[in-house]
């Protein structure tokens, strides 16, 4: 199977708690159309998390950028937003970034000249196929038939 390099989306929301779960399911979707499924549920969790604290600590008011990337390799989450406050990793925390580190194969942020960007990666392989099963041995031989049953009738 071959995978096109470099999928990408990229939506501009308001982080307001409805828009939050809609974009769990929007994420979600994306990662079954690329063949991610067993990364949807890590991948909204943690995504959910960056939100939820753009939406806490930033304000409903304010917009966010929400990018999914995937490499064939590597999945890459980021969430930016217009506040220049650095997010901070707390001791004993059951959430937010201690969630997103602990569903994440690493995480960063960095500033930008607006704000700032905060971003999850996990490792995500293309998913191969199997090919093609086997041809079903002859009772009682070694051989295969070669051509199907219906040709031969």
């Amino acid at each position: 199977m071959t995978v096109p390099l470099d999928r990408h989306y990229s939506v501009e929301l308001p982080v307001s708690a409805e828009r939050i779960s809609q974009m769990r399911r929007i994420v979600a979707a994306h990662l079954r159309h690329w063949s991610l499924d067993l990364h949807v549920r890590p991948v909204c969790r943690a995504a959910e998390e960056l939100l939820t604290n753009v939406r806490l600590h930033v304000g409903e008011e304010d917009r966010c950028v929400l990018e999914l990337r995937w490499t064939g390799r590597h999945l890459t989450v980021s969430v930016a937003d217009d506040d220049s406050r650095m997010p901070r990793l707390l001791d004993g925390g059951g959430g937010g970034l201690s969630r997103v580190m602990a569903l994440s194969d690493s995480w960063g942020t960095c500033r930008t000249d607006g704000g700032k960007v905060v971003w999850f990666t996990r490792y995500a392989e293309s998913p191969r196929t199997t090919g093609l099963l086997p041809r079903t041995p002859l009772p009682g031989g070694r051989t295969f038939r070669s051509t199907p049953v219906a040709e031969l009738v």
